[in-house]
This record gives structure tokens, sequence and C-alpha cells, in this order.
């Protein structure tokens, strides 16, 4: 474990200011972070999905906070530390060179981008400094093939600018347009389309600067069309908790209601169109304002005509009927966002960090699942995982953020998705991830694993922070 006050200091901890949102001022961020993990990918087309752990703090080559990224590759029996890859700036065929404080690794997503029936890896450093200026930030594509990420491109940014890659979403739906990447940064968003190629060229690039400081992306068809919608967030704005929420925001304003810090998207009611959901682990300043003690999930459905601007999201907290824990002061909740059909019923179900949750030791952590409904409040049924869980290696630690970022994937091919949590403070900040085996009902705790940094080749004593570093410079 590790004081945050001593993490916030150690791994690109400078506080920004950041200009204004169509006029609207910015609370300081400090740091700047990323807030998305990759879900597992088949890279190497055996059929097993591959699961990505991020560590944007690894030393590399002498360079601290290089930043690489784990892939675990799966199988029949589930993951192995010792079947392994670890890429890096240094790594043959990645684009650039591994430096102090790139954070390469900051965010990731995957997709088969050029339809050849390999997964592919999207990885952004956001802090790496360019042609286009200190901080500017890169974007890669790390090519899947039968060898797994054997080969890398770039993204670029059109535009100077601070940050970019500080989230990313990918979708491969379709070919052309129906594949898509998405880049958060400082002076916006980037949307690269298809038809992608592993010599990185790609159909089309549409930059967004009207609506900047852009801190999470993502992607869903939430009126069923085909083709990905985009979803931006905002950093967090002076008068809101969290921040301005725009869904295709090219072509219209922020939703009327709502606000937050982080998005995902899936099914949640099982009628064919996608919903989003977004965290905001905010509180209100006071009485009457916007947000929620503890913090909140926002849900938006959608329908044949999207959703509209001015529909109302449910909210969901700690206090909502059936979900565990009581809602409480700094709790985060909503801190780290999934959204995946746990246990089969074809229903996505909505995986809650809550990285600051008293559990009897001070932000300890807690995750929670919400189970999808077709009809009905949600709640019912939802369920909590600790590291006092039983069954769970480890155990509760004060300031260990259990919870910082969660990801679902089946991959060891039963039908029965694992769940990944991260907890990037745990063991001075060098991060583990655990690995919770699918079940009939959902994960469980029984039989789980801890996969901890020196497990994956990484030795340093602090701020490795394996899975990512989620919210926390934020929160």
């Amino acid at each position: 474990m590790m004081n945050r006050r001593g993490l916030r200091g150690g791994w690109r901890m400078g506080a920004l200011l950041i200009a204004a949102v169509m006029g609207a001022p910015l609370l300081s961020a400090t740091p700047a972070v990323a807030v998305h993990g990759a879900v597992p990918g088949d890279f190497n087309g055996d059929g097993y999905r591959d699961a990505v752990l991020p560590a944007p703090g690894a030393n590399i080559a002498g360079k601290r906070g290089a930043g690489a990224v784990v892939v675990l590759y799966g199988g029949k029996a589930g993951l192995s530390t010792s079947r392994r890859a670890t890429i890096m700036q240094n790594t043959a065929g990645v684009p650039g060179t591994a430096e102090s404080n790139d954070g390469f690794g900051a965010a990731t997503a995957t997709a088969d981008l050029n339809r050849d029936g390999y997964a592919d890896l999207v990885v952004s450093a956001p802090y790496e400094d360019t042609t286009r200026g200190e901080d500017a930030g890169t974007v890669t594509v790390l090519w899947g093939s039968r060898s797994g990420l054997t080969s890398g491109t770039d993204l670029p940014a059109t535009t100077a600018g601070r940050y970019y890659g500080l989230d990313v979403a990918a979708a491969s739906t379709g070919p052309g347009a129906k594949t898509e990447v998405l880049v958060a940064g400082y002076e916006g968003s980037m949307a690269f389309t298809g038809p992608f190629s592993r010599r990185g060229t790609y159909g089309r690039a549409v930059e967004n600067r009207d609506t900047a400081s852009v801190g999470s992306v993502a992607l869903g068809d939430f009126d069923h069309g085909g083709s990905p919608d985009e979803v931006a967030v905002t950093v967090r704005l002076s008068d809101l908790s969290g921040g301005e929420v725009y869904i295709n925001p090219v072509y219209g304003g922020a939703q009327q209601m709502g606000n937050g810090l982080i998005a995902a998207t899936g099914d949640v009611n099982g009628d064919g169109y996608a919903d989003l959901v977004v965290g905001d682990p905010d509180e209100p300043d006071h009485g009457g304002a916007d947000g929620a003690l503890g913090g909140r999930v926002l849900l938006w459905y959608g329908s044949a005509r999207g959703i509209a601007r001015d529909t109302k999201p449910v909210q969901l907290t700690q206090d909502t009927p059936g979900v565990p824990g009581t809602s409480e002061k700094e709790d985060k909740f909503g801190g780290a966002l999934a959204v995946d059909d746990l246990n089969g019923d074809g229903l996505a179900d909505i995986v809650v960090g809550s990285p600051l949750e008293d559990t009897g030791k001070r932000n300890a952590g807690q995750v929670t699942v919400i189970p999808g409904r077709r009809t009905g409040a949600l709640g019912s049924g939802a369920y909590a995982f600790t590291q006092d869980t039983a069954g769970i290696p480890g155990a509760d630690e004060a300031e260990d953020s259990f919870g910082t970022a969660v990801a679902v994937g089946d991959i060891n091919k039963d039908g029965k998705p694992e769940l990944f949590i991260s907890a990037a403070e745990e063991n001075n900040a060098t991060g583990a991830v655990w690995v919770l085996p699918g079940g009939t009902n959902g994960p469980t705790a029984k039989g789980s694993s801890m996969i901890t940094a020196p497990s994956v080749g990484f030795p340093q004593k602090d701020s490795t922070l394996l899975g990512g570093n989620g919210l926390l410079g934020v929160i």
C-alpha cells in the first residue's frame, strides 16, 4: 500500500490547469490520467482470448515511468504468468523509444481493426514528448498475428496539443466506417475509421475540437444502426460533479441531465440497443447540486432513435435497493466501469469500481456487480467483492484502491467470462490484478488468482501501477 498523496507525487504528477470548455471553467486535474483498460482479445488466433495488463509506471531500460503492457496468453487451463509477452516502446517493431514518464500503456483498447481474424491492441502514451510538443502524446496500434503482437504503427494526431491518448476506445462491427478507434485528449478527440491495415493506413481521420478537454471515450451502437456512436466525456468542470457527457459530439450538445468522468457501453436490458453507462464518482459541493453522496452510476437506455439529449438517466448508488453497502462520503462509487454479460443471460451487467471505499480499512476499495434486467428497477441481485471476500488472495489494506480498473473477458473458452480487477496502489503502488473465474451465475471468488508486478517481470519497488492508474490521479 502507499499513501495516495505519495502516489500522486510520483508518476507524471504535475498539477495541470486546463483551458475552458465551451466557456465553462475547468478545475485543475492532478494529474491527467487515462481511464480505460483493454478487454482480453485473441491476439495470436489460437481461439483463446489473451489478458492485457498495462503497467504505465514501469521503469524500462533505466527510464522511470516509461511504461509497458504485459499480455498473458489464454488457454484451456487459464492464464499463466510464464506464458507472457512484455511490450514497450523499445520492443522491435514498435514505434518510438522508451523515455522517462511516457506512460506507455496508460490507456488500452482491443478490436480486430484490419479484420484479419486476429485481435489488435491500441495503446496510448499520453505523456510522450513529440515534435508536436512536450506531453503531446502518442497512440499506437499493436497488430495481432499468429505470433501474437509483433509489430505496431501509430495513429497520429493532426494538430498540436497535449495529452493525446488520455483514453482510447475501439470497435469492429463491420468493414470500413463500422470499424473505429476513438482517442481522447485535451484538444478534443480524434476518430479513425477503417479500412485499417498493418502498414498503418486507415480510411479516414476526423478531429473534433468542438468538445475540448476530453478525458474518457466510448463507442456503442445506441440505435442499432450498424455503426458505432461516439461518446466523449470531458474532464471535470467546476460547476458539475464530473464533466459533460456528449453523444456523437460533433452533431449536438451535451446530455442535459447527468455528467461524470468515465463511460462504457453495453445492452443492459437485452433489447438489441446498446446502452450508455457513465460513472460519476464525484460528490456535489452543496445541497441540491448534481451528483450523489459517495458517487453514482448513470444509465441511458438506447432505442430506435438512439439517446436523446434531454433523456433523464437512471441513477444507481449504493443506497439503491439491492446494491450492497451504503453511500458514504468519498467512496468514489463509479470510479471504474465495465459493461458485459457475466452470467450468460443475454443481458449486460454493470461492473462498478469504488476504489476509495472504506471496508474497515481506509480506501481499501470494492467492486460491485449490478445484473442487467429486461424489466423493472436495477439493483436486485447485485453483489460485491473486496480483498476480504473469502477466496480472494490477499487482504484489505488501507489505501490499496481495489477496483481501480475492471474488465471482463473469457480467457479459457468455457463460455463463462472472467472478471479482472486491479488495485493500482497495492504493494507500494506497484499494483496488482485479480482474475476471478467465470461461473454459471457470474464470477466467483473461489479459485481466483492475484498477479503482482514482480510475478510478470517488474522488479521495481514502487509506482509500477500494474493494471493501470484508472481515475486515481483525479479523484
